[in-house]
């Protein structure tokens, strides 16, 4: 094999796993028309149509479906071989792949970056947030990181935050025309901004003692990305849930005020997690110790 025939295969696999040109494209760091006639010259050299394509979706033929099925171990095992030489450089190199839910991007990854891109100027980070379920097998991922009870059994975790709690909050504007609730059933007489994730919208879960609630809310806002959320909270709009210390600076300097503190669940704490079927890829080992040597030096 060629080194264009091993592209064009490697450029088939990219898009079939991802069904989209232009997150192909991205993936692997070429433009999406040079993805896309690479595409079109495999199907010419072998005689068949092996994607369906229409404006708004990609799909796999009959044909795709089993060259995928025969070649995507190949290169999986390819790149798996090329990235064990890694273990001789002086420097680790390579590209990290990880898929983060919105709350740990910002209270986990964003404050480290800088960091660790001057620790290890060879190795790249390729971060998507997303706030669905987080599959990185299939995503090609090399990890994810997301609070603990949504990561899958089968995956290795590590603890990279701090415990933290899930609180009401509201802004004191919004809290001089409503009265702050005294226990979770109050909060039907307020305005509540729901979050929606996987389209289903998350329900606000309280705890006090043996006591237990877990309840719909109901307002005039209903967004998808806890940034909104907590934008709209500030706003005065109307009263939000979320992790106690992904506004900490805002309950700090008072823009925000905890609600129901007495009723908080039980803390919440962010995983690094990944498949334990194949050999650690260096960038994610060396990027898994650098977490935990800051989380160790925190709390020191």
């Amino acid at each position: 094999m060629n080194r264009a025939q091993f592209a064009e295969l490697n450029a088939f696999v990219a898009v079939a796993e991802r069904t989209n040109f232009a997150r192909a494209a991205a993936h692997l760091g070429i433009a999406a028309s040079t993805i896309s006639q690479t595409i079109r010259s495999l199907e010419e050299r072998l005689g068949m149509r092996l994607l369906n394509r229409t404006t708004r979706s990609v799909s796999l033929t009959d044909a795709g479906e089993k060259l995928l099925a025969r070649i995507r171990p190949a290169i999986m095992e390819l790149g798996a071989a090329v990235e064990d030489l890694n273990e001789f450089r002086d420097t680790p190199t390579g590209t990290l792949r990880l898929n983060v839910s919105s709350v740990p991007a910002q209270i986990v990854l964003a404050p480290v970056i800088k960091a660790f891109l001057a620790a290890y100027p060879a190795i790249a980070l390729d971060i998507t947030v997303d706030d669905g379920h987080g599959d990185i097998v299939s995503g090609r991922f090399d990890a994810g990181i997301r609070v603990g009870r949504r990561v899958a059994k089968d995956m290795q975790i590590v603890r990279v935050s701090e415990p933290s709690r899930l609180i009401a909050i509201a802004a004191p504007e919004y809290l001089q025309q409503h009265p702050a609730p005294k226990a979770p059933q109050d909060l039907q007489r307020h305005n509540c901004i729901g979050l929606r994730i996987n389209d289903q919208l998350f329900a606000w879960e309280f705890a006090k003692g043996k006591s237990k609630i877990e309840m719909a809310v109901n307002g005039s806002l209903i967004v998808n990305t806890m940034d909104l959320a907590v934008r709209a909270a500030l706003d005065g709009i109307g009263v939000g849930y979320t992790i106690e210390s992904y506004v900490a600076s805002h309950l700090a300097a008072g823009r925000l005020v905890p609600l129901l503190a007495d009723w908080s669940p039980g803390h919440h704490s962010y995983y690094l997690y990944y498949s334990g079927r194949r050999q650690l890829p260096v960038p994610l080992k060396v990027f898994s110790a650098f977490l935990r040597q800051l989380r160790a030096a925190s709390r020191a």
